[in-house]
């Protein structure tokens, strides 16, 4: 977790001591959802949204189960500054255009009102049937932010160059490595090369999480959306080192470019931790496994470094009565393996076990500091059945659905209206197979599916069956089964 001066501590203790006076009469959870790019964040919370508004399938959710979950509504978010979660754009995205929506590009934030009958006789007699979940989007990019609050321009920028000179990165660096190369660090400000060392280290960036690279350790995360913010000397610099055992000179490029590495710390990863991040008290954590999968080795390594760096971000741990009024943790992480119904269910457990395998050191200590962790495989939206193939005499366990189009595997290339089974490959039954540097990128395909299509679309959206998942209730158990107890 970064380091906070003492100001930025009172500051939490008193937002969360008025979270707790508001909270006297309706308690609230405070959720965030994160993930890399491509995890299906909007996705995600579009689904799990959906699911609870119109009393969904989900088994595994005891209060729902036992039908003491009796209304989900949404209701008036609490914070008035912050985007509102466009659930109806979304759904109507998914549902009439079978297509998916937007991927997150800013923090947004919806408000759930959870009316149930508790357990406990207790909790009825104090009339704690109520609950507000309040749901907090944002990219994943942005978490992996916060580790530059403790670290200085020097300490950045020797490790975004060592990044960029790795074998797998090295390719979409070499053209700002080399216009680095040509700057003298100590000269005066140029306006111009300041622009272009930060636009060809954007470049790069993007270069690095396209396509099939997927890599995952790419900050500063604004950099890859840097909204309202574009062309501002906060998004105006990029690494570079300084050799001499003397101070650079006020007005050299180098000083300019750490000036605005530190304005970027100051307005915009700062404010996001203080202002959102900090005021969490449980997380998920999405993960696209199954792209770096696709890319190899390298990906999976970057993504498993990406990880690590993102708990390491979490005040984890069990909540008492005083942190709970002053200096809340997150006491509980779930690391979300997406897009399982991508595989035949026969696969998930190997697919929840690479993941493990992914997050072992960050869900070692999170456990540590108390807080429970869980790794899931799940579909928010199940875009496929499951079928039966054959490759000359062998049957192939393989699903079924339609490719989003330009989609490509085995040289064929899908038209978006055709559906077909695809066997995308087993598993390991070792995970740690596939993190080895001889394991080979191209042994397991996988492809995008176009969101199901509905029964009857003539129907009210309303009156139709909520959305196919895989395991969210399971998840939604894990989140909410002790606050609706």
């Amino acid at each position: 977790m970064p380091r906070l001066s003492l100001l930025d501590d009172v500051r939490i203790g008193a937002q969360s001591l008025g979270a707790s006076v508001s909270d006297a009469l309706i308690p609230s959870l405070r959720i965030g959802v994160t993930g890399l790019s491509r995890a299906g964040k909007t996705v995600f919370l579009t689904a799990l949204l959906h699911q609870l508004l119109h009393e969904g399938r989900l088994p595994a959710l005891k209060a729902h189960r036992s039908g003491r979950l009796i209304e989900a509504r949404l209701s008036p978010q609490p914070d008035d500054d912050v985007a509102r979660f466009a659930l109806e754009e979304h759904l109507h995205k998914l549902i009439h255009e079978r297509a998916w929506p937007q991927s997150t590009r800013q923090i947004s934030e919806l408000r759930l009102t959870l009316s149930f009958e508790p357990e406990s006789r207790l909790a009825r007699t104090l009339g704690r049937t109520r609950l507000h979940l309040d749901l907090v989007d944002y990219p994943g990019e942005w978490l992996l932010d916060l580790p530059l609050l403790d670290m200085s321009f020097e300490a950045f920028s020797k490790d975004a160059l060592a990044k960029a000179q790795a074998p797998e990165r090295a390719p979409m660096a070499e053209p700002f490595l080399k216009a680095l190369a040509d700057r003298d660090a100590g000269a005066p400000l140029s306006e111009e090369d300041a622009a272009e060392l930060a636009g060809l280290y954007m470049d790069y960036l993007r270069a690095c999480k396209e396509g099939h690279r997927a890599l995952s350790m790419l900050p500063p995360g604004r950099f890859l959306m840097p909204g309202d913010l574009e062309g501002s000397p906060a998004l105006t610099f990029a690494p570079m080192l300084w050799e001499s055992d003397s101070r650079p000179a006020n007005g050299s490029l180098y000083q300019a470019m750490e000036r605005r590495y530190e304005a970027y710390k100051r307005v915009v990863v700062k404010p996001f931790f203080l202002d959102h991040f900090a005021r969490l008290d449980r997380q998920i954590v999405l993960v696209d496994v199954l792209s770096a999968i696709n890319a190899g080795s390298a990906a999976l390594h970057d993504l498993s470094d990406a990880l690590t760096a993102i708990l390491s971000c979490f005040k984890a741990g069990r909540n008492t009565l005083l942190s709970s009024l002053f200096s809340p943790r997150i006491d509980k992480i779930a690391f979300v393996a997406t897009k399982a119904d991508h595989l035949h269910h026969s696969q998930h457990d190997r697919l929840e076990d690479i993941l493990e395998e992914l997050v072992v050191d960050a869900h070692l200590r999170a456990k540590f500091s108390g807080a429970k962790v869980e790794t899931l495989a799940v579909s928010s939206v199940r875009a496929t059945r499951e079928a039966s193939a054959r490759s000359g005499s062998t049957g192939l366990k393989a699903v079924a659905g339609v490719p989003i189009e330009g989609e490509t595997i085995n040289g064929e290339t899908f038209d978006g209206e055709r559906e077909v089974a695809i066997f995308p490959g087993d598993l390991p039954t070792e995970p740690g197979a596939l993190l080895t540097q001889h394991a080979p990128a191209n042994t397991l395909r996988f492809v995008r599916f176009r969101p199901p299509k509905r029964n009857d679309g003539s129907e009210k959206e309303e009156r139709q069956p909520t959305l196919p998942h895989i395991r969210l209730d399971r998840l939604l158990e894990f989140l909410l089964g002790d606050k609706l107890a």
